[in-house]
This record gives C-alpha cells, sequence and structure tokens, in this order.
C-alpha cells in the first residue's frame, strides 16, 4: 500500500503572479456561515467592499460594479457594454494579455485595430496616437489598454495613453485593465482620465479568484445606455440597482466579498502609500536579484526598460535549454517556492516571479533563495549570486 507522502513542516511559498497567498484574517473572514439576502449585513458588506474599491481605484466618479467571476469577466462587462457587434475597438500591443482580450472581443463579434506589441517594451503611445489619428470616421468606441501584462511584467504609462487619446481629438473611452497593478501601484483613476477600470480578486486585494469589478464613469454609463447590443449578466444598467440580489444579476458571492472587506480592511489600516512603498522595496530586491543571477548569461530580465519593470511580477528570460518546467517543479517541490512560467508566445522562454499582496522582505528573500538553489541545482550558471545582492537591496532600502 502506497503511503501518502509526509507533511512538509512550514509554508509553501506562493510566488505566481496570482492567485497570491491569503492572509489569515481574510481566510477567517471567509469562514461565516452565508446569510439570508433580507439580512441587512449583506447590504452592508457589499457597500463597504464598492466603497473600499472607490477608494483603492481613487475615484469619486464612478460607479463600481462587482461580479462572480475573473478577470476575464471583467473584460467580457467592458466589451459588452461599450460596443455593439461590428462595433470597433483599439487594442493597443503588451503580449500575452492584450491580445486575449483582443480575441475575446472578436469572439463576441466586436472589431478589433491593434498596434503592434514590442516584446520587452511598453505600449507606444504615439502608436495609438496615431492609429486615432488615422480614425477619421471617429468609429473607434474604446481603447483597451492593459497596464501590467502579468505575463511580460511590463507596465505601461496609462496616463500617456489618455494624453495621446486627447491628442488626437478623438471621443474613445479609455479603459484601463488594472488586473495586476491594483493595491501594488499607485492608480487614480479619476486623475489619468480613466473612464473603465477592471480588476479583479486574486492578485494584490489578497483574496481567492471568483469577484471580478469594474469602475464605471458618467462617459462610460452613458456609453452604455447608448449600446443597444443584447447583454443581461454584464449589463451595467442592470446591476445599477439598491437590491444585492439587482447587483449581481442573483446570489451575491458572500463569502467571497467578506474576504474582500477583511483584505480592504488590512490594505487601508497598513495605508496607501505604506502598501506602494512596501511593494516597490520589494520589487527592487527581486529586480536585484535578477541583476545578480544575469552575470552567469543565462537569465535576463524580459522587460528590456528598467522604469517598466513591474512592482508586481518580475519576468526573466532564460537562455536556450533551460527546461522551465523542471525548474518549477524543483522548486516547488524541492524548495517550497511556487513560481510561474510563461505564457502564450513566451512559453518555455521565462519564468514569473510574483511579488504582491501579502508579501514582506522575509518572505521574499524566502523565495529568492529558493529559487537560486533551484537553479544552482540544475546546473543553470548564476554569477556571483542574487540571494546576495536582494539582501543588500532590503538593508540598504
Amino acid at each position: 500500500m502506497t503511503r501518502p507522502p509526509a507533511r512538509i513542516p512550514g509554508r509553501r511559498l506562493l510566488h505566481s503572479p496570482g492567485p497570491t497567498p491569503i492572509p489569515d484574517a481574510v481566510l477567517q473572514a471567509m469562514s461565516a456561515q452565508p446569510m439570508d439576502l433580507a439580512d441587512p449585513r449583506v447590504d452592508a458588506n457589499i457597500a463597504v467592499c464598492e466603497r473600499g474599491l472607490q477608494r483603492l481605484l481613487q475615484t469619486e466618479a464612478a460607479d463600481v460594479f462587482l461580479y462572480a467571476a475573473n478577470g476575464h469577466g471583467a473584460w467580457e462587462a467592458a466589451v459588452e457594454n461599450l460596443a455593439a457587434p461590428g462595433e470597433l475597438v483599439l487594442i493597443p500591443g503588451t503580449g500575452h494579455f492584450s491580445e486575449s482580450w483582443a480575441v475575446q472581443t472578436e469572439a463576441l463579434g466586436r472589431t478589433v485595430v491593434r498596434t503592434p506589441w514590442r516584446e520587452g517594451w511598453p505600449i507606444d503611445p504615439d502608436a495609438v496616437e496615431q492609429v486615432l489619428r488615422d480614425d477619421k470616421a471617429r468609429a473607434i468606441k474604446a481603447v483597451f489598454a492593459v497596464h501590467t501584462d502579468t505575463a511580460s511584467g511590463v507596465t505601461s504609462d496609462i496616463g500617456a495613453i489618455r494624453r495621446a487619446i486627447d491628442a488626437a481629438r478623438h471621443p474613445a473611452l479609455l479603459v484601463a485593465d488594472v488586473v495586476a497593478s491594483l493595491g501594488a501601484t499607485p492608480f487614480a483613476m479619476d486623475e489619468l482620465g480613466v473612464d473603465v477600470a477592471l480588476g479583479a480578486s486574486q492578485k494584490g486585494l489578497m483574496c481567492p479568484p471568483g469577484v471580478a469589478f469594474v469602475g464605471v464613469n458618467a462617459a462610460a454609463f452613458a456609453a452604455a445606455q447608448r449600446n443597444a447590443a443584447p447583454r443581461f449578466y454584464w449589463d451595467w444598467i442592470r446591476r445599477k440597482h439598491d437590491i444585492s440580489y439587482r447587483k449581481f444579476c442573483g446570489t451575491p458571492p458572500q463569502n467571497l466579498l467578506l474576504g474582500m472587506e477583511a483584505a480592504l480592511g488590512l490594505i487601508f489600516a497598513e495605508g496607501l502609500e505604506t502598501v506602494w512603498r512596501r511593494h516597490a522595496q520589494i520589487a527592487r530586491a527581486v529586480h536585484a536579484a535578477v541583476e545578480g543571477w544575469r552575470e552567469g548569461g543565462a537569465l535576463d530580465f524580459f522587460a528590456r526598460d528598467g522604469a517598466s519593470r513591474s512592482v508586481a511580477v518580475t519576468t526573466v528570460a532564460l537562455a536556450d535549454g533551460i527546461d522551465v518546467e523542471a525548474l518549477r517543479s524543483l522548486a516547488r517541490e524541492r524548495f517550497q517556492v511556487a513560481i510561474a512560467g510563461g505564457l502564450g508566445p513566451l512559453t518555455g522562454r521565462v519564468l514569473r516571479i510574483g511579488h504582491l499582496g501579502d508579501c514582506n522582505p522575509a518572505i521574499i528573500l524566502g523565495a529568492i533563495g529558493g529559487i537560486e538553489a533551484a537553479l544552482v541545482a540544475l546546473g543553470v550558471a548564476v554569477g556571483n549570486g542574487g540571494t546576495r545582492r536582494a539582501v543588500q537591496s532590503l538593508a540598504c532600502d
């Protein structure tokens, strides 16, 4: 008879860029029994989540709509509300996630205009401006921009995209995907001129997957009202309601929302500025580690521009011949550090280290040490070592 494996002491460090580790307070909040929908605590919980997300998005002008869905659900909500079948949207190239959003948009019967993706580089605002200038008929309804592409680890300048739209004197709405950036880096929806911001629960919000959300300003809501495209579950017009059952087009995911309330409470108790500084500090430690590893000649940053390297996830390019799945398995099973591989065109070419959400210097040093140990065990040259550089980064920060 085969015995189950012995318990491994301690915790396995989760360093995928999503899902991310869940704080104990969030897990405990989700352990409550669900409530009947007439219980006033249901509406109170939803209201706290709505207000908390408005605060996190830094918006006073936008309504927040919540969905029992993942980030792809939030994408679909933006598509269905802002463009009718056959109408155009512009999706600037960021790699895997912009292309995935484009493919999903086309599957819903809309037409997508793309700008080229340059590997390792952020969105080119000049290319966005040129496409909009060339749209003489002003047929493009919206620009769908990914703030941080989780596959490439590149963060684009959303403010520059807003300026490109304005410079082209184009009426297109600006929709920002902040799934991987919200709660990790500053994002001010109103100040940036973003009409719709969309996110999900499983990254910087430190919650399980399962809740998606959109912040929708008045211009975007008016566009949805004008849009005669058939829709139901995703419809902002239907969901703008005082009754919780109508807000969710059915039963709300109560336990997930209780967890979100607890997570938002943790974020605001720490303070947004402090949260952003912590993410930047931890990202600098990871980037310092990669600087050390790259000296061995087998690893390098995928993001070519240092200023665009994400504070949420670092994508590391691998030399030919390195088996990323063997590396991930070794790091996970022997050294108890779970990291991510490449997606789409980057499959087999990169590894990804998530460092967002419930993370601190000690945790990230453990992750970096475990990854470096797996690299060494596989015979990958790591230069003078990344762990030492990460320690120096944190010690001097």
